[in-house]
């Protein structure tokens, strides 16, 4: 499955996101895509439009990452919304996304997102 993954900037989401997923299971059963992995420059619109599935990282929110679940929608994409326990998430969201997943911690993450992911 092609996996895009959308975030805000306003964390450390290269080790609080990309590092447990890239170290997990996942990354070798799926094709993940991170906007920021690396310095090129990515037009997040096209990509989108190819992958199976979005999953958002909203526990910090941003206008970026609302315009890709905006696309993502359009395009009749599958979102996932994941958030950190204790976050207080836009309710907004629920414009565009039924599926919602609280993580306590990185090692929870990958878990919740392995057992969806595999259904």
């Amino acid at each position: 499955m092609k996996i895009y993954i959308g975030h805000s900037k306003e964390f450390d989401y290269k080790n609080d996101l990309y590092s447990p997923i890239r170290n997990s299971e996942l990354n070798s059963k799926h094709e993940i895509i991170f906007p920021h992995e690396t310095d090129e420059l990515i037009i997040s619109r096209d990509i989108i439009k190819t992958v199976d599935l979005m999953i958002a990282e909203v526990s910090y929110p941003a206008t970026g990452m609302g315009i890709e679940l905006g696309w993502a929608d359009s395009f009749g994409r599958p979102i996932i919304c994941i958030y950190k326990k204790g976050s207080k998430i836009s309710k907004s969201l629920k414009a565009v996304c039924d599926n919602f997943i609280e993580y306590s911690d990185e090692k929870d993450l990958v878990e919740k997102l392995k057992k969806v992911l595999n259904n």
